[in-house]
């Protein structure tokens, strides 16, 4: 059974089978004319998760899909759930928000499932270019954003991400070798020295973690290492810097099976607000490198922010690294998702 969600303003408990569709960029997030007009991309999304049986004798059933949102750099509309299993009286769906406005599908079971249980997402994602042309012209346009509530959280530490008295020299160190005396200029000298410096290498092991010391060791990694550096650096100087994380779309329009994930990062200064960054796409790509500082590209769906992330309601687990891949737990105790990811651009848009 699917039941669809019109309003997203609308409760979100009690959707058995579900489905839920979402929808729209307010009118506040219109691009102002005085602004470049982003380059945006339209394409159809599907996730399908692969709930195995789980382990004879298990009580209780946990499942978390994340699920992508609208917001300023990108609109999700139609967006479905729906699952390949029948539910009894006391099996609970909904769609939750978590920590950092993350929006997650949640099922909960008590009578198991005797074959694997497929959970399936679709939707149509306009992912727009995110510019903060501010970054590089001082005088350049920059649009009003609304206060981020979690502001203070983007100073903190992460468990992988610590904010200790070597982190603070190294960061230090950087901008005093630039020469950097503001916040745009500090973040700016941590961007170039990351870009420099950390190669895009995912063989051995290690990587992929987000993990500081490792990526500050090793000099390589993937995107989660070198937002790791980028974030602790600039938290380490008292320059707030947040996390994100989704799935990288080819450059070139089609359709096909996204691999992996991908995660980028955005530090704050008041003169600047915002501004995006990608220092491991510019290391893939030197071309790109003055670009990728105050630009996210197109190619891309943002599925949730933050690291040490606690589900909704939360998991009986430690809080998770990131969030990006279905979760799932067989009383209480994590259980393997396997997931898939397509797309399809939308010819026209």
């Amino acid at each position: 059974m699917n039941i669809s969600l019109l309003n997203r303003s609308a409760g979100w408990a009690g959707l058995l089978g579900a489905a839920a569709v979402l929808s729209g960029f307010a009118a506040s997030e219109v691009p102002s004319s005085a602004v470049p007009v982003p380059r945006s991309r339209t394409f159809a999304l599907t996730v399908t998760a692969t709930v195995p049986v789980p382990p004879a004798g298990t009580k209780t059933l946990d499942v978390w899909l994340p699920m992508p949102h609208s917001d300023a750099s990108q609109k999700v509309g139609n967006l479905t759930v729906a699952v390949n299993h029948s539910f009894d009286s006391k099996a609970h769906s909904s769609i939750e928000r978590g920590a950092y406005g993350n929006q997650m599908y949640y099922l909960h079971l008590t009578t198991m499932p005797t074959a694997p249980m497929v959970i399936t997402m679709r939707g149509q994602v306009t992912r727009r270019e995110h510019l903060n042309l501010r970054a590089n012209a001082p005088t350049a346009y920059v649009a009003k954003e609304k206060p981020d509530p979690d502001m203070a959280r983007w100073l903190a530490p992460d468990r992988l991400v610590p904010l200790d008295a070597k982190i603070k020299q190294q960061a230090e160190e950087v901008v005093a070798k630039a020469g950097a005396k503001t916040d745009l200029e500090k973040a700016r000298a941590i961007y170039e020295h990351v870009v420099s410096t950390v190669t895009y290498d995912k063989t051995g092991q290690g990587w992929g973690r987000g993990d500081i010391y490792y990526a500050c060791d090793a000099r390589r990694g993937n995107c989660t290492d070198f937002h790791a550096i980028v974030i602790g650096y600039c938290r380490a100087l008292g320059i707030p810097a947040r996390f994100s994380i989704g799935l990288p779309l080819p450059a070139d329009r089609g359709k096909g099976e996204i691999k992996g994930y991908h995660c980028w990062a955005e530090f704050y200064t008041k003169e600047t607000g915002w501004v995006p960054v990608d220092a491991s796409e510019a290391a893939k790509n030197p071309a790109k490198r003055n670009y990728f500082f105050g630009a996210h590209d197109e190619n891309r769906v943002e599925f949730t922010r933050g690291r040490d992330v606690e589900l909704a309601p939360k998991q009986a687990g430690p809080p998770l690294n990131y969030f990006v891949y279905p979760y799932a737990e067989a009383d209480g105790k994590p259980l393997d998702v396997a997931r898939t990811y397509e797309f399809a651009d939308v010819a026209g848009q």
